[in-house]
């Protein structure tokens, strides 16, 4: 049968990488108008052009020519230019769940737009990518997805191998998620760049033609053969018509066609075998030889993985449930506000950009882009919040009283200490000049105060000596109303906080403070516990962890360790010549912060001396191109000091101790990691990635040669055998290593290299990450497993706030203590709750991390339900109850009742 070879032409744009953004700009600029002009040349062969499946292109393009608009989406329409289905080509793993669906629902939102969307699930140069793609990509009606990394056959940088073991002998497979959903899985077998600047001289071409046929045939497993036009910022090639014909001339017995995705995968589908490999859940190149895997790109730059966590969070888990619920108080959802927020986000997801493996302009110009979103975020939810707590009955507060209401945006009743700076008293300039203000509230006497809830219980709390500060409020009839107040910190364990839901306090004045808290400062033994567990700390900073309902214990975690790190922004490669030196049986400086029933806090203090940098070879083994596998650099005998600076907290209510580690880095080319030594003996670890707690083997494939063997994490890692586990949740730690000799978990909280790692040297100076770095982790003791124990819930509410809100006593339409959703299920953990991009029907997201099935009760008051897929679109009828598969993703749509 006559083979077809299908030429797609394209550019993979990394918005940002060796270049930084604007000027990538500038170069995309020209590709596209030389693009349309060769659309618009009469008579030009030139049949199509795909867009990289990223639609922020798109934008980037018509920020400068926008008068070109209507042209483009002529192109589009008429199936010329192919765009979407994603925003932005971002990193799977180094991104939330939320963040991936977002993704492509905002992708495919903007693609409507411009008349017609590629629907196939583009990751040309994706870094690995989660194990539930095919389930995401199902429900987005989308069942054929391109990859480039992740699967063997390929060996370094996807050329044809000729290994013997491999995980599909085909460049087409079946790719299943974990709930056993499958889409259509196509490798670029020889790169997406195996169709690349083809001659159109009949000598150069048929050199060209007899090898990359020959390559393209060794893994096909039908007579469609794909070769991918393009490259990294690759040029538009205009003789593309030209080279057809050259090509059509050399070998009638091929048909030589520009192409397209819609046009390639319709002729593949048609002519595939009727078995192909089953290639099950995460693609993360388990296979190869483990040199080029780029997972140490979780642990480049770290500084970026906290902001985004903290952005993510600060829009997923709180900004929308908040507007959600404010909606369903009658409140209007601003989603397109929300959208740009995402937008605004997401342009720091492309894999070059969060992976932290550009270079240093590259990164300075993202951490604006977070500061950015983080401002957004930040007046959204105070703005929402009040809006909210506006609507809420507070009229019952006791005489003077200061209702606060204390709003709780994940899908879990919450229990958590808070603490919220509460103005005591307030004078506006307009009620005495402003100079005199300061005086009058310093010399008012301190009132005593007592907590109380809506029924008059007493809360124990404890109030701050107050301090008289500047402040404003922004009316939305008037000007700017500048005020001083009296304001003091008050913190207060709020217990039980409704899912979705908040409970309204009163701080009242008294005679005499009610449930103030005593400072137990004056013991000073190492010792730190509450209602749930007890931390012994010995000497050198370890700790011993009592699980206080069966005293079972884990002895001396927390060893740090520093390596040399002689490889680059992609890969960790160990200095050679020198152990690691940790902080095991070095002694620390205690000191307690704070010791009360509420709260401790412990800090102490290591300082390591440590080599200062590499030694010399390195500079020279760069300089040279060494690829890091090959390098042989040592570490300096020159040293300094590395300061570390542990702040641990332990709360009322929290399952287990959360750290905060200050380092101040004065070293170069280095990894710091703090231990974790369990002594479980175990085969498997468990990891939180997109909408799955993973399951992945402690130790690598036999193919494995790297002596690292890194993983990537969302929010925690747990190692856990049938009696007992631990779980590490990280605020954007995302690197973490299973040591199976003792059971060790080993988080990676610093890497510092000075070079981008691609094929040439780029210096990276600021990716060493030197000055004052931090880093932050809580660790759970639990019985068996992480899904298991349900520890999952405490690991994911770990950074999530509950919200405090002060107001004013005033009458409302909502009670003093709400749930606005109530759901049943013991065992799904939930996700997203936001509106509807397209209606306003209230959609929440949950998975099951667990095989077996499940089920789901969820309910709004004067809703009905029912059952949507991943982008909002209704699945079946309403139902008081729905069945969730083994790891199934499960979206509701609560619909207003007519």
């Amino acid at each position: 049968m006559k083979k077809t070879a299908h030429i797609i032409s394209h550019s993979h744009w990394d918005r940002e990488w060796y270049l930084p953004f604007e000027k990538h700009r500038y170069y995309f600029i020209k590709l596209m108008n030389e693009m349309i002009a060769q659309f618009k040349e009469e008579g030009n062969a030139f049949q199509a052009f795909h867009l990289d499946g990223q639609t922020v292109l798109l934008e980037d393009y018509f920020a400068v020519h926008p008068e070109n608009r209507e042209i483009v989406k002529q192109l589009i329409e008429e199936k010329k230019l192919y765009i979407g289905p994603w925003y932005v080509l971002q990193d799977a793993f180094l991104t939330s769940s939320e963040a991936n669906v977002r993704n492509l629902q905002i992708g495919l939102h903007d693609s409507k737009a411009y008349g017609h969307v590629s629907k196939i699930g583009y990751f040309p140069d994706t870094f690995g990518i989660y194990g539930q793609a095919p389930q995401l990509l199902k429900q987005a009606g989308i069942d054929t997805a391109a990859f480039g990394r992740g699967v063997k056959p390929t060996g370094f940088n996807n050329t044809v191998s000729d290994a013997p073991e491999y995980e599909s002998p085909y460049s087409e497979m079946i790719w299943s998620a974990p709930d056993g959903s499958t889409v259509l899985g196509i490798l670029f077998a020889n790169w997406y760049s195996n169709g690349n600047e083809i001659p159109v001289d009949d000598v150069e071409a048929k050199k060209f033609w007899d090898q990359k046929l020959r390559d393209a045939e060794k893994y096909a497993s039908t007579n469609q053969l794909l070769f991918m036009n393009g490259c990294d910022h690759q040029p538009l090639q205009k003789t593309i018509p030209q080279a057809i014909e050259t090509a059509s001339r050399l070998y009638p017995d091929y048909t030589f066609k520009h192409s397209s995705f819609d046009e390639y995968t319709e002729a593949l589908k048609a002519a595939l075998p009727e078995k192909l490999q089953v290639i099950e859940g995460e693609l993360r190149n388990q296979r190869t030889d483990g040199w080029s895997t780029l997972v140490n790109t979780a642990s480049s730059r770290i500084y970026l993985k906290q902001w985004n966590n903290h952005c993510q969070t600060l829009l997923e888990k709180i900004a929308e449930p908040l507007a959600s619920m404010g909606f369903l108080a009658g409140g209007a959802y601003p989603r397109e506000y929300l959208r740009f927020m995402w937008k605004s986000l997401m342009k720091n997801h492309p894999h070059d950009s969060i992976c932290g493996c550009s270079v240093d302009e590259v990164h300075r110009e993202m951490v604006t882009r977070f500061e950015t979103v983080s401002q957004m975020g930040e007046v959204f939810v105070q703005e929402q919040a009040a809006a909210l707590a506006e609507k809420i009955d507070t009229s019952g507060a006791p005489e003077g009283g200061i209702p606060l209401v204390v709003m709780n945006t994940t899908g879990w009743n919450k229990n958590e200490v808070v603490t919220k700076i509460v103005d005591l008293e307030k004078v506006y300039f307009s009620q005495m000049h402003f100079e005199q203000i300061p005086a009058h509230l310093q010399e008012r006497e301190m009132q005593a105060y007592k907590l109380v809830d809506v029924a008059g219980k007493i809360i124990e709390s404890e109030l701050e000596n107050p301090v008289v500060e500047f402040g404003y409020d922004l009316p939305e009839d008037k000007f700017r109303q500048s005020f001083f107040a009296k304001r003091a910190k008050l913190s207060f364990f709020a217990e039980d906080i409704p899912a979705f839901g908040y409970k309204t306090f009163y701080l009242v004045p008294c005679q005499e403070s009610a449930g103030q808290l005593k400072d137990h400062s004056a013991d000073d033994s190492l010792v730190m516990e509450n209602e749930y567990v007890r931390i012994q700390f010995h000497e050198d900073g370890t700790y011993d962890l009592t699980n206080k309902a069966d005293s079972k214990t884990f002895y001396h975690l927390g060893i740090y360790e520093d390596t040399g790190d002689v490889g680059n922004e992609y890969m960790f490669k160990e200095a050679e010549g020198q152990d690691p030196i940790t902080t095991k049986g070095i002694p620390a400086e205690f000191r307690f912060i704070e010791k009360t029933p509420l709260r401790t806090e412990l800090e102490f203090t290591h300082t390591l001396t440590i080599p200062v940098s590499a030694d010399d070879q390195l500079a020279d083994e760069r300089n040279r191109l060494i690829w890091h596998k090959e390098r042989r650099s040592g570490r300096s005998s020159e040293t300094c000091v590395l300061t570390l600076r542990t702040v641990v907290t332990l709360e009322k209510g929290m399952k287990g101790p959360a750290f905060k580690l200050t380092i101040d880095n004065q070293a170069a080319d280095h990894r710091l990691r703090v231990l974790f030594p369990t002594g479980l003996q175990t085969e498997k670890h468990q990891a939180d990635s997109a909408f799955e707690i993973a399951n992945r083997p402690n130790a690598p494939e036999k193919e494995w040669e790297n002596p690292s063997f890194c993983h990537h994490q969302q929010r925690f890692s747990s190692l856990a055998d049938d009696k007992i586990g631990l779980t590490v949740a990280t605020d954007g730690l995302q690197e973490y290593e299973i040591l199976p000799a003792d059971g060790t978990i080993a988080l990676t909280v610093l890497r510092s290299t000075a070079e981008l790692g691609d094929w040439g040297y780029f210096p990276t100076p600021e990716a060493q990450c030197q000055g004052i770095q931090t880093a932050e982790w809580q660790v759970f003791m639990h019985e068996e497993d992480v899904v298991t124990s349900k520890a999952f819930v405490d690991a994911y509410q770990y950074k999530v706030p509950l919200q405090a809100i002060q107001t004013s006593a005033h009458e409302g339409t909502l009670p003093a203590v709400h749930q606005f959703v109530e759901w049943e299920s013991e065992g799904l953990a939930w996700s997203s709750m936001k509106v509807a991009e397209e209606c306003d029907d209230v959609m929440i997201r949950w998975f099951n991390p667990a095989p077996e099935s499940l089920s789901l009760k969820a309910s709004i008051p004067d809703f009905s339900t029912y059952k949507s897929t991943i982008l909002e679109v209704q699945t079946n009828e309403s139902s008081d109850q729905y069945d969730v598969a083994g790891y199934e993703i499960i979206t509701l749509g609560f619909q207003p009742k007519r």
